[in-house]
């Protein structure tokens, strides 16, 4: 009896092993660069979903609704992938990432900087996707400047997301009041300063109103020297520095005969003025031309509803040199490490796409990286949102060189002391110069 017993068990062990074993070999193995974590039943249907965390900065009440809603229709678009949303402050989600990166736990997609995505890239902390790309080729859905950043070693390791493009928005009925055509906006910087001496007001020597300065708004000496030198900026085609050529010296010049028109203590003082509470000075009337990204448009909407206004490119040097303006913009893309690229890329795809990008645009009034989304048509009745589309032809986006990624530091002290009447523009211009030079050759 104690034998056949024994016999039972040993025979009831052994079934047990053998639909153990063969249970396993049913199941759907991963062919895929990542991790899919699923399991399938007999009839290979999959039965538990992969999950992602997604890391973004967008958690203001009018942006985290939108990015949630474009996931919420991603993870309803198909039964294999759900994305779980995680926000960060703009000023800690890529500390965090870079420690997660460095501890091997990474998110599996995640929004970041634009420009910096090369020496990211140069550092091994994001994905190359050229694997991805090949089965998927997407980069003709992007504008060329945009996929140009994305580029390293000519491999991309990111997608573009959303980029934006400067432009200058003017008073209309101040143009008007001060005996300027309101549909004709300045088309040289030459032509812009003699108009923005009509526009000034002054209540004895106090101004009330200045019509156009250098240093408010957002195209300061760095962009005017860029728009300046035809869209060439701090580095040429070689990559060598090219800081104190005359195209920027020029730009320099310009910005300070500007400020010794009104006074540095007047631009100081009224710019004091604005204060953190009130209204934008441009829509409080306090200043009649203000360059900034076209999302600006959203703050008139808000505050200014009758605010009489018009958007115009940014002028040029001369008749026909170029109206030349300055990009920045977000990508998204996969950090080194992400236990999930290949689903990671299916939802990269997703986010670049024409429905998600056209729906961010519509919501957030932001210029977008995908070109037919940004062409669409119910956007492009708006003026203001045609006029940053086409802006983009003269818009340039400049990645921070591998080999300097700290040069801007090494630039904008120099900046400073020149505009501040330190030093002579020249000799500040030269020593940034070679400043950056020593930078170079350092990290050759």
């Amino acid at each position: 009896m104690k034998l056949k017993k024994s016999m039972f068990v040993l025979l009831a062990t052994m079934l047990g092993a053998s639909i153990f074993l063969s249970a396993c070999g049913s199941n759907t193995s991963n062919t895929g660069t990542g991790n899919t974590n699923t399991s399938a039943d007999s009839t290979g249907s999959a039965k538990d979903k992969v999950t992602i965390d997604f890391w973004t900065f967008w958690g203001s009440e009018t942006r985290k609704p939108i990015i949630e809603k474009i996931i919420d229709d991603f993870n309803k678009s198909q039964d294999r992938i759900t994305v779980k949303h995680t926000y960060y402050p703009f000023g800690d989600i890529w500390t965090k990432e870079l420690a997660a990166v460095a501890a091997g736990n990474p998110p599996d997609v995640i929004v970041n900087d634009i420009n910096a995505t090369s020496q990211r890239a140069d550092k091994n902390q994001n994905t190359n996707l050229s694997e991805y790309l090949k089965k998927d080729d997407i980069k003709d859905r992007f504008f060329p400047q945009l996929w140009d950043t994305v580029i390293y070693k000519d491999e991309a390791y990111a997608l573009p997301f959303t980029t934006d493009t400067r432009m200058m928005f003017y008073n209309k009925d101040q143009f008007k009041e001060a005996g300027l055509d309101p549909e004709k906006f300045p088309n040289t910087w030459a032509e812009l300063e003699e108009a923005a001496m009509k526009l000034d007001k002054k209540d004895g020597d106090k101004y009330t109103r200045i019509g156009y300065s250098p240093q408010y708004g957002g195209f300061d000496w760095g962009s005017i020297a860029m728009n300046f030198d035809k869209g060439v900026n701090w580095f040429d085609q070689d990559g060598k520095p090219v800081i104190n050529d005359k195209a920027h010296l020029d730009a320099m010049n310009y910005v300070l005969d500007n400020a010794k028109r009104i006074g540095q203590k007047n631009l100081d003082n009224f710019k004091a003025s604005f204060g953190s509470k009130q209204a934008n000075p441009f829509i409080a009337g306090q200043v009649s031309i203000w360059p900034e990204a076209t999302t600006f448009y959203t703050q008139i909407r808000d505050y200014g509803q009758n605010l009489n206004y018009g958007v115009a490119p940014i002028p040029e040097v001369e008749d026909g040199s170029g109206h030349y303006s300055v990009g920045g913009g977000f990508v998204v893309e996969i950090p080194k490490g992400a236990k999930h690229p290949d689903e990671a890329w299916e939802f990269m795809k997703y986010l670049t796409d024409k429905s998600a990008q056209t729906y961010w645009a519509e919501k957030n009034f932001d210029s977008v990286a995908n070109k037919e989304a940004a062409n669409d048509p119910e956007l492009m009745k708006n003026p203001v949102y045609k006029a940053a589309v086409d802006n983009m032809e003269v818009t340039k986006i400049f990645p921070t060189p591998v080999n300097a990624p700290d040069f801007l530091n090494l630039i904008n002290p120099n900046r400073d002391a020149a505009i501040l009447g330190q030093v002579p523009p020249q000799e500040a211009l030269d020593k940034a110069q070679k400043d950056v030079e020593n930078l170079l050759e350092q990290n050759q």
